[in-house]
């Protein structure tokens, strides 16, 4: 059988992906106290790649237990992950349809040092951070939002590699 402890982890795992998506993500549930939040950090990260790649497929509940079954998971917590998914589905595939279907547009490309007081990390950082801010525009409605996120200075340099080899890529195709 499971152990008690990570019952109510399984139970909340459909919800996870609309929680995701939603931004509302917290674990802070008294229940999951005990697990090591590392462990906790990566079932969740699984658990939602699971969820959403099901949701994206539109998989139905027997292609979810085949694949659970393959990975050796218990009758009971297919059962219950299935049930989950189900009662989470539609509301789970109208959030993956908000999202958009063409590409991000990026006309811009800032980045800072970022200062940081507190962090909600698990692991102790002891290397300065960037914030980079990506100003997009999506093509369908003419928005422009911005996207931003935390970095580190190797994934700052991989990203601006990336970004120069792009742009030539795209210049060499408008020739």
């Amino acid at each position: 059988g499971a152990p008690a402890a990570s019952l109510p982890l399984t139970r909340s795992l459909c919800g996870l992906g609309v929680a995701l998506l939603s931004g509302a993500f917290v674990v802070d549930d008294p229940d999951l106290q005990d697990i090591d939040p590392a462990v906790l950090k990566h079932c969740h990260a699984a658990a939602a790649m699971c969820i959403l790649e099901a949701a994206k497929q539109r998989a139905d509940v027997a292609a979810i237990s085949t694949c659970l079954e393959d990975c050796k998971l218990e009758k009971e917590r297919i059962e219950q992950f299935c049930t989950e998914y189900q009662k989470n589905k539609d509301a789970l595939e109208i959030l993956l349809g908000s999202i958009g279907r063409s590409p991000l547009h990026i006309t811009d490309v800032s980045w800072r040092l970022e200062y940081q007081i507190k962090t909600n990390q698990l692991h102790k950082t002891y290397q300065p951070s960037y914030l980079v801010t990506l100003n997009v525009e999506v093509r369908d409605s003419g928005s422009h939002p911005d996207v931003s996120f935390s970095c580190t200075m190797e994934q700052l340099q991989v990203l601006l590699s990336f970004l120069i080899k792009l742009c030539s890529k795209n210049k060499n195709n408008k020739k």
